[in-house]
């Protein structure tokens, strides 16, 4: 499974950005699909993941009631939308892929991941 994430760019507080990751290989209806970021000098974080079927979607709490996580099954596209975005938002975004319909947290349960697309908040 390839992942190509994009969407990227530099924004101000309080606007909103979509990104999106496409997949190609494999089956991607079958696969949770997630979020992560890394922002400069910290380690990389989960965001946001979302179920195979698209039913559960779970988020860190960082980023609930701002983010949204969706899926477009016939398109083999994850999206990430962003509202509210603040400089703590500043980071590079990954998109990952797990081969299991369950979505789950850990990094270490990803078996695919795209190249990250950075997304800068200023203030």
């Amino acid at each position: 499974v390839q992942l190509q994430a994009s969407g990227g760019g530099l924004v101000q507080t309080g606007d909103s950005l979509r990104l999106s990751c496409a997949a190609s290989g494999g089956t991607f209806s079958t696969y949770a699909v997630g979020w992560f970021h890394q922002a400069p000098g910290k380690e990389r974080e989960f965001v946001a993941v979302i179920s195979s079927s698209g039913a559960r979607t779970i988020y860190a709490d960082s980023v609930k009631g701002r983010f949204t996580i969706s899926r477009d099954n016939a398109k083999n596209t994850m999206y990430l939308q962003m509202d509210s975005l603040n400089s703590e938002d500043t980071a590079v975004y990954y998109c990952a892929v797990r081969r299991s319909s369950l979505p789950l947290l850990a990094q270490s349960s990803y078996d695919y991941w795209g190249q990250g697309t950075l997304v800068t908040v200023s203030s």
